[in-house]
């Protein structure tokens, strides 16, 4: 259905994120990658939502001058957000099973915002959605960072994965938010382009 309306938008999705690439391939749209090296710094003021859109439109602000006529990039980014504190990747092991020690037993909010940029406007939508783990042991977290290695990930996890499977009793709010693309608002947002 997209297919059909965006037939003369060449779009193009700056995001390396192979859980993201799927979700677009999943709605049927033609896209290209093209990935630009960003260093995702934030102004420490900066709380939840603010720092998404923020790093969405820094990655998006890369290709300033650069788009043409017919051209929508689309960049994102998603964070965890645990009481006043934003979980980004990991740097190392040990910065993981501590996220992940964190979470055990907590509600955290997933924030991920997504930048739509033609070359004569720039627009921001995002989404929210509410997440419990219940306790997870050391021994759990160390299984799972050893088979997983979800090193790439906000908050050191990924729903679709074991932990996500045998960790989560609640969740409120998109699911494919929390794996990195609300898509539902992606989808409508690009119908009503």
């Amino acid at each position: 259905m997209l297919h059909k309306k965006l037939k003369n938008i060449k779009i193009i999705l700056a995001s390396g994120s192979p859980r993201r690439q799927e979700f677009f391939r999943n709605l049927d749209l033609d896209f290209e990658i093209r990935l630009k090296e960003i260093e995702e710094i934030f102004p420490e003021t900066l709380q939840s939502l603010e720092i998404t859109d923020y790093l969405a439109q820094l990655k998006a602000a890369a290709f300033d001058g650069e788009l043409l006529e017919n051209e929508l990039l689309i960049t994102s980014d998603t964070l965890v957000w645990l009481n006043g504190k934003a979980l980004g990747k990991p740097t190392k092991y040990d910065d993981a099973f501590q996220m992940l020690q964190e979470l055990s037993n907590q509600t955290h909010e997933v924030i991920t915002s997504v930048c739509f940029k033609t070359k004569y406007k720039t627009e921001i939508i995002n989404d929210t959605t509410k997440v419990t783990f219940g306790e997870l042991s050391d021994e759990s977290i160390k299984y799972y960072l050893d088979n997983y290695k979800p090193f790439d990930k906000a908050g050191s996890y990924g729903i679709q994965e074991w932990i996500g499977l045998v960790g989560i009793v609640n969740i409120d709010g998109s699911y494919t938010n929390v794996v990195g693309l609300p898509t539902e608002k992606v989808y409508r947002y690009l119908l009503n382009f």
